[in-house]
């Protein structure tokens, strides 16, 4: 067994709400110790610059890169805030994702921004980056990469499986666990999650986010559009399979009442998700989505298992995904793959990620 190690994990999701970071130890397979865990939002200003970003191919941009700068700058604020509350932790690596602005597998694309080198040398930790194109790269679908902590979680909880790990992010995603070998895990992008309906929210509502499907619950759901947007192409792919947020024409809804247009948008989510569980014993969900009742009602009335928060398990839902980073962060250092043909359709032992060395540590070879 590998030996462990102390790694900071960043992830910044489609739905641009801010920042996660999770310190854990963890040798990469199935040691995983939780230490701390901390998330700070965006401010608008960047939010706005990143959103700008979203569907841009060329990412050499001077706003592009000045949007890279200040998201970098933000992501060290919080490793320099998080190591300032363990001084007595020594960190091995920061898991570094970036953030996602366009995502076109079919094309061979995938552009997470974000300057590596900067962090490295602002928080003078190694930074382990570029998760997703070399899995691309060798035909994969690069998304979704968290299928092998949710196996991890699966195997040391003891749980009875096959389980299905849920993700409500800006877009959804499942992992399906029915055991400890690769060929037992299923995964893959179901559809949209958050995103449409923030989208909608600060269009129509001019506000975030649609607390506890408020909003979605006043509305009335359309179903001819509903049925009009599952028979995209996408839904009958078979997994793996990924897709960007912005892969959907929703245009439509927006000439519905705005309380309809959210509702429908929500109830697309969840039966989009719904489509893509078949057997499983149970659906824990991770992701901000896992907060509002109207997703899961919705899926709980869908799905013949029970659907529950991950916090069941007694994790933090909001931290899953910064703490997989950290996990596959491991995995690379150790010089093991983050995805597998069943997870993303990669070629089999791809190597995906990039070290990027502090100028210390570059000195010292």
């Amino acid at each position: 067994m590998p030996s462990p190690y102390i790694i900071i994990g960043l992830m910044s999701g489609t739905s641009l709400d801010g920042i996660d970071a999770a310190l854990i130890e963890t040798d990469g397979e199935r040691h995983v110790k939780r230490i701390d865990f901390m998330s700070r939002p965006y401010d608008d200003a960047l939010r706005d610059k990143l959103r700008r970003c979203l569907g841009q191919q060329d990412a050499t941009q001077d706003y592009i890169q000045d949007a890279a700068r200040d998201m970098t700058l933000a992501h060290s604020a919080l490793v320099k805030e998080l190591c300032a509350a363990h001084p007595d932790l020594q960190i091995d690596a920061i898991g570094f994702h970036g953030q996602t602005i366009y995502h076109a597998p079919n094309d061979g694309v995938t552009i997470q921004i974000g300057d590596a080198a900067l962090l490295a040398e602002d928080t003078g930790i190694d930074v382990i980056y570029d998760f997703r194109s070399a899995d691309v790269a060798a035909g994969g679908e690069g998304a979704p990469l968290l299928p092998l902590y949710h196996r991890a979680i699966a195997l040391n909880e003891g749980l009875d499986l096959p389980v299905t790990f849920l993700n409500i992010g800006g877009v959804s995603n499942i992992t399906q666990i029915g055991g400890a070998d690769d060929a037992a895990i299923y995964a893959c992008d179901t559809g949209p999650g958050n995103a449409l309906i923030d989208d909608a929210m600060q269009r129509l509502f001019n506000k975030k986010y649609d607390t506890d499907g408020i909003v979605s619950k006043n509305g009335v759901i359309h179903t001819d559009i509903l049925d009009k947007w599952m028979a995209h192409p996408y839904f009958k792919r078979s997994a793996p399979k990924s897709l960007d947020r912005d892969a959907w024409a929703v245009e439509d809804a927006y000439s519905l009442a705005p309380h309809d247009s959210v509702a429908t948008l929500a109830a697309f989510t969840i039966e989009s998700i719904s489509h893509h569980i078949t057997s499983t014993n149970a659906v824990y969900v991770c992701g901000g989505g896992r907060h509002n009742t109207f997703f899961m009602d919705g899926l709980s009335a869908k799905l013949s298992c029970p659907v529950k928060p991950i916090e069941a398990l007694g994790y933090n839902g909001d931290s899953i995904e910064a703490e997989g980073f950290a996990y596959l962060a491991a995995r690379i250092l150790n010089g093991q793959p983050v995805s597998l043909p069943t997870t993303t359709g990669t070629a089999p032992n791809t190597l995906s990620g990039s070290i990027y060395k502090r100028a210390q540590d570059r000195h010292a070879i």
